[in-house]
């Protein structure tokens, strides 16, 4: 390891000044020999400001120095590094990490003895400000430009980065075709084989609103100024029914088919002869519920959605259900009821006397806090059970008119027709958009439609077998 002399001087400053390069390094060559640095090689930049760090020199200098070949730096002035306050600091901050001695000829400075190693704790010191206060800066012009709807990260895929602008390119028709497939019902796997795509990305793809038109600053989106490659409509038609962590499956009845015995997810399962079944993931380990086939279960859906448009009796059945729901829960009272207003009220208004007569000092500390606690205790308990109430009438109303108009748009259509005619694609939307779920029991299927109360139906209407253990389960 060697020291090395760095010396620096514009043209301007060689005229002004009279002090060549030459006369800096016979200067601390001198230097070196008084106290006792070794052999001294110079690195020097003529001609060349200090006002940034990008100088041939310097820059050579560094190499050595994170190459390990430097164990002191010899400069005439402190400007000869850099004349920027905050380049300084941070040339001083990486000599004193790689275990390099600063000295400075006129300032007397030298990191091997206590002053200066004071001195450099102080520009350590400002040396941490410099760059915390650097990456604020940063933080807050990035955050600016994501306001502004300007791009500041790496271009997701089908896009390329052009003066913080994302611009479609040759991808973006893959990335459209991607949101095309998911929307059909296939698989992330299968949409990878379809379009070349990798598994992970064709996750990322699906996951980034970006494409939308938007930019991710943190964990909100804003609005990008760069043109999106997909609409909000087939956005909405990818992520249909779909529930994160529960993986889709190629049947359209994926992820909604229950065990009515243990309430778990039902799967898919094939027989070996071309038959596809949904079994209970708990069968033979607790639970007894046999397989049933796919076919019989997309009757059963068919069949549930066909009741509830052309059966009148039921739909009147249905509402009387609701109505009940609802008028247990105070139909139409969306607010705080009266008398709870009230009763809160007069609680809170005993809490403030209470504390009124503490200040006075006519009731004791201890008399204090066991009342405090007594009164907030029923007051967070009103309050809890008034907020319970309101949600309650709130999710009734909702759930009447949410009724209303599934009902009245299943009395439009005829469904087992509508059925026979659609494609996959036509009858998965369907499925997304009307049923919640379908449970299996041993007696009978229970048919959770959108927006109503789940509907029975028997095997022997849809062609299944009875199990033989009846009466397990409940529906309308």
């Amino acid at each position: 390891m060697i020291a090395v002399a760095y010396c620096r001087v514009s043209t301007d400053e060689q005229a002004a000044e009279g002090f060549s390069i030459d006369g800096q390094a016979e200067k601390l060559r001198g230097y070196a020999a008084l106290h006792d640095l070794g052999e001294v090689a110079v690195v020097s930049d003529p001609g060349w400001s200090g006002k940034d760090c990008e100088r041939p020199g310097l820059q050579q200098l560094l190499a050595m120095i994170r190459a390990g070949d430097v164990s002191a730096v010899l400069i005439w002035r402190l400007d000869r590094l850099s004349r920027n306050l905050g380049d300084l600091i941070l040339l001083a901050d990486e000599f004193g990490r790689a275990g390099v001695d600063l000295h400075s000829f006129s300032e007397r400075l030298d990191l091997s003895s206590a002053t200066g190693r004071m001195f450099y704790n102080v520009l350590g010191s400002f040396a941490q400000f410099y760059r915390e206060q650097l990456a604020e800066n940063v933080r807050m012009g990035m955050a600016q430009a994501m306001r502004e709807g300007r791009h500041v990260n790496r271009p997701p895929t089908g896009y390329d980065l052009r003066d913080g602008l994302l611009v479609a390119n040759d991808d973006a028709v893959a990335v459209r075709r991607v949101f095309e497939l998911r929307a059909e019902g296939l698989s992330q796997s299968a949409i990878g084989t379809s379009t070349g795509i990798k598994h992970s990305t064709v996750l990322a793809i699906l996951k980034n609103r970006a494409y939308l038109g938007e930019i991710k600053h943190r964990e909100e989106w804003l609005p990008g100024n760069h043109t999106p490659l997909i609409t909000h409509e087939l956005w909405e038609a990818a992520h249909r029914g779909r529930i994160p962590g529960r993986r889709r499956g190629s049947d359209l009845l994926s992820g909604r088919v229950v065990c009515g015995l243990c309430g778990r997810r039902m799967s898919i399962d094939g027989n070996g002869q071309g038959q596809i079944h949904y079994r209970c993931k708990h069968r033979g380990r607790g639970c007894k519920q046999p397989a049933r086939s796919t076919r019989g279960l997309h009757q059963a859906v068919v069949l549930g959605l066909e009741l509830l448009g052309r059966n009148d009796d039921l739909r009147e059945a249905i509402r009387g259900q609701l109505e009940g729901v609802r008028a247990k829960t105070g139909h139409g009272l969306a607010r705080t009821p009266p008398a709870a207003t009230e009763g809160l009220s007069a609680l809170k208004d005993q809490r403030r006397r209470l504390l009124r007569l503490h200040y006075e000092d006519k009731i004791s500390a201890e008399q204090f806090g066991e009342e405090q606690a007594r009164l907030t205790i029923r007051i967070e308990s009103l309050e809890s059970e008034t907020a319970r109430m309101v949600k309650a009438r709130t999710e009734a109303d909702a759930m009447v008119d949410r009724f209303e108009d599934v009902a009245s748009l299943l009395r439009q259509l005829d469904v087992p027709a509508i059925w026979a005619a659609a494609t996959e694609t036509e009858r998965r939307a369907l499925v997304d958009e009307l049923l919640e779920d379908l449970s299996i029991f041993p007696d009978h299927l229970e048919v959770g439609i959108s927006g109503a109360p789940r509907i029975n139906v028997l095997f022997s209407e849809v062609g299944l077998r009875d199990s033989g253990n009846a009466r397990v389960g409940g529906g309308t």
